[in-house]
């Protein structure tokens, strides 16, 4: 029956076109890429496609579709063997976290290194490959940070300008004022915004059964803060710290004024088309991915013990507007915080002023918030720099050291991180950086919330 599907959706492959294009293959043969409306019929025979494109692309490249199988390759002149631990530290998120899959790549002094664990496709077996697509998430907000100091570097606007010099009388109401607000505290997570993604009329149409009649709805900027503004502030601005997907909303809407262009489009041109990221881009309210990408697989942010696991590949990210709505790879994201934290991309000043960060409650996944950078300080005495993401069907990461000898970039396609399984994500960084075997104590652990809601896209 599986064959005679395949062959069926091969024919249909072709009398289509095809399945999507990335970005970078897209520009290669002088097509633009648009966001577009489709209706639930053709999103579903394209998924179908895409599905076979990426399996067919696979077994081309030599992969065997091993479901549960784990592979490591070294580049260059990096030997394999030494991120033996960090290949333990993927498997065990897998077997022990029972997530479905996972692709990592690292870079030292030493050369480049890859490696995964488990599925992309659960259904095929079809392994994670490292030139995987996949929403990035909460890692939008360096690249949006980085454009802001950018900007601030340029004396287009400062750092601490109140959000009420750009965005006059848009932040009121219910004791929320942007007068008292400034454009650091924004990129801090200390101006005390409300998180617009803990509002319950929101919450009802990106989490359980509402996410899936609402998936390829598109929301307006405003709209989404009127939600954040319904409810009082979380503190006095600049006297605390929570997340809050409500700063880089409100950051992103500054840039557009200050800029007369999108966020969106700043960073495209200071950051992806300079650093050559050709795989990295906004989807706008495109809700596919390109080819090859795994299955997004989510709960749905449903806590409970045996949630329905559902297919959230295709989803409109437009809710998540300079928070959240950032496509990549590990590759991409490897090169961009390599060039940011070697200091391409910001001037020294800028540079330390992302790095002067808040601390952040005990027993968060991360220690420290710069601007727009989570530091983490590791159990070998090294602290190091990047940011989480989560968003239906995927968590990444990617971290590296100042200076960026070091970098760490991975993505799993499964989103039901807990504090039970935490520990198994932040063993792979012990492993990568510290050499640290996963599952041996560490004089760290994470306990739960409030830093970091793990039930919330972050």
């Amino acid at each position: 029956m599986l064959g005679r599907l395949l062959l069926t959706e091969a024919h249909a492959a072709r009398a289509a076109g095809g399945a999507t294009l990335s970005p970078s293959v897209a520009r290669s043969w002088g097509l633009r890429m648009h966001s577009r409306t489709v209706r639930s019929g053709a999103r579903r025979v394209r998924a179908r496609l895409r599905a076979y494109a990426a399996t067919a692309a696979c077994l081309t490249l030599g992969v065997t579709a091993l479901a549960g199988s784990a592979h490591a390759t070294g580049v260059g002149h990096h030997p394999p063997v030494r991120h033996q631990l960090t290949q333990e530290a993927l498997d065990r998120l897998v077997t022990k976290a029972g997530l479905p899959g996972v692709a990592a790549l690292a870079r030292d002094q030493n050369g480049t290194w890859s490696g995964t664990a488990g599925v992309a496709d659960l259904d095929t077996g079809r392994e994670r490959v490292a030139a995987d697509h996949f929403r990035a998430a909460s890692v939008t907000k360096t690249f949006l940070a980085t454009v802001m100091l950018q900007l601030e570097a340029e004396g287009a606007l400062r750092l601490d300008d109140s959000v009420e010099r750009w965005l006059p009388g848009v932040i009121r109401g219910n004791d929320n004022d942007g007068r008292r607000i400034s454009v650091r505290q924004l990129l801090q997570q200390t101006s005390g915004l409300f998180n617009f993604a803990e509002d319950s009329g929101l919450r009802k149409l990106y989490a359980g059964t509402g996410f899936l009649e609402h998936r390829y709805d598109t929301f307006a900027p405003e709209d989404v803060l009127k939600a954040a503004l319904r409810h009082r502030p979380l503190f006095e601005p600049g006297s605390g710290w929570a997340y809050s997907n409500t700063n880089y909303l409100v950051a992103g809407m500054i840039v557009d004024k200050v800029t007369g262009h999108s966020y969106r489009d700043e960073i495209e041109r200071r950051i992806l088309r300079p650093l050559r990221l050709g795989e990295t881009y906004f989807p706008g309210t495109d809700p596919s991915l390109p080819i090859p990408h795994p299955v997004a697989y989510s709960k749905l942010y449903v806590q409970a013990p045996h949630a329905e696991v559902h297919d959230a590949t295709e989803y409109n990210t437009t809710m998540w507007a300079g928070s959240a709505d950032l496509v990549s790879t590990t590759g991409d994201l490897k090169h961009f915080l390599t060039a940011l934290l070697h200091g391409d991309l910001l001037p020294p000043t800028q540079m330390r002023a992302m790095l002067q960060s808040a601390h952040v409650p005990e027993g968060a996944l991360f220690n420290r918030y710069g601007l727009g950078l989570m530091g983490r300080d590791l159990s070998c005495g090294i602290t190091v720099w990047g940011h989480d993401g989560s968003l239906h069907g995927s968590l990444t990461h990617v971290s590296g050291t100042v200076g960026s000898r070091h970098v760490l970039a991975f993505n799993i396609n499964g989103d039901w991180l807990t504090q039970q399984t935490a520990q198994n994500y932040q063993d792979v960084m012990e492993a990568e950086f510290c050499g640290r075997k996963p599952g041996t104590t560490s004089p760290r652990k994470y306990t739960g919330l409030p830093a970091l809601d793990m039930t919330r896209p972050h």
